[in-house]
């Protein structure tokens, strides 16, 4: 009898950078606690692990993060204010974020690239599959790429990765991928990884965005690799050993991703993103576009 794959429920999100784009406001503020129109960026990664049946989320944190546990704890005096008020809407919304997932943290200490952060992750994820999630990269719930590629993974074993279609100018930007169609439109077999190609050495205009769930065999090449782009420990040269060599620990598939994708990463996508998601809110979208088409007419 063929034993069936272990069910993925175990998400990690790398949390430790310095959000340096957008100081000073990250000065004292990590970048993920920043404001999505009401939510702190964090979250909705978090909701979206959720969504996808990963209920056990480590974060991977440094210095100056201690925010983001606070976040998700419970505030007793905050809730009880609110109860005491009577105000059972807001109170719910404080308590959703404690209520999510169960939560565990750790340090990454030296800030050594994504590939060294996923490595830390290593005792607590052992030897079982597992998701990573990117906090720059936000996900439309109704666009469920995580959950598709969790499929993917239990289906056809080793790791999976998201990829996107970016004009080739960008592509200098992203991991790039060397694929193979399969029998499926939005899965193909990914053949080689480069970090942030010349754009016209690229294999393809096939960008790596922040969402992988991937094989435990990564942590052991992780181990052994050596700091590669920007002198850091880079998990697109781990996967790229995985692609070349299945045995190492399966083959390396990528599910192409054209839903919305929000990219908190960079300042302007971050404002493009808090309209859009403004505007689609019930609660707060009518007022707000019309309010919006006023300005560009009046204003632009």
């Amino acid at each position: 009898m063929t034993q069936s794959p272990p069910r993925i429920r175990k998400a990690v999100i790398p949390a430790a950078g310095l959000g340096t784009r957008f100081l000073p406001a990250t000065k004292a503020t990590p970048k993920e606690m920043l404001p999505v129109v009401d939510k702190p960026a964090i979250q909705y990664v978090v909701e979206e692990a959720v969504s996808a049946g990963l209920s056990d989320v480590l974060m991977i944190t440094g210095r100056n993060k201690r925010p983001l546990e606070d976040h998700f704890d419970r505030n007793y005096e905050l809730e009880s204010a609110l109860t005491r008020k009577g105000d059972a809407q807001r109170l719910a919304k404080v308590q959703e974020s404690s209520d999510l997932a169960t939560m565990h943290y750790v340090r990454q200490g030296d800030p050594r690239g994504l590939g060294h952060a996923v490595l830390c992750a290593a005792p607590h994820v052992g030897d079982q599959p597992f998701a990573v999630l990117l906090g720059d990269d936000l996900i439309d719930p109704r666009d469920p790429l995580l959950a598709r590629m969790v499929e993917i993974q239990e289906r056809e074993g080793g790791s999976v990765i998201a990829l996107m279609e970016v004009d080739p100018s960008q592509i200098h930007l992203y991991g790039c991928a060397a694929v193979e169609a399969t029998g499926e439109s939005d899965v193909v077999r990914v053949t080689n990884l480069v970090e942030k190609p010349d754009p016209s050495e690229a294999p393809s205009n096939l960008a790596i965005i922040g969402r992988y769930v991937l094989d435990p065999a990564v942590f052991d090449i992780l181990r052994k690799t050596e700091p590669g782009r920007g002198n850091e420990i880079q998990l697109t040269d781990a996967l790229q050993k995985l692609a070349e060599d299945e045995k190492a620990g399966g083959p390396v598939h990528g599910v192409i991703f054209k839903g919305r994708r929000y990219d908190t990463g960079d300042r302007g996508d971050y404002l493009r993103a808090i309209v859009r998601l403004a505007c689609e809110r019930e609660d707060l979208g009518p007022e707000f576009r019309t309010w919006l088409r006023s300005y560009v007419n009046e204003e632009m």
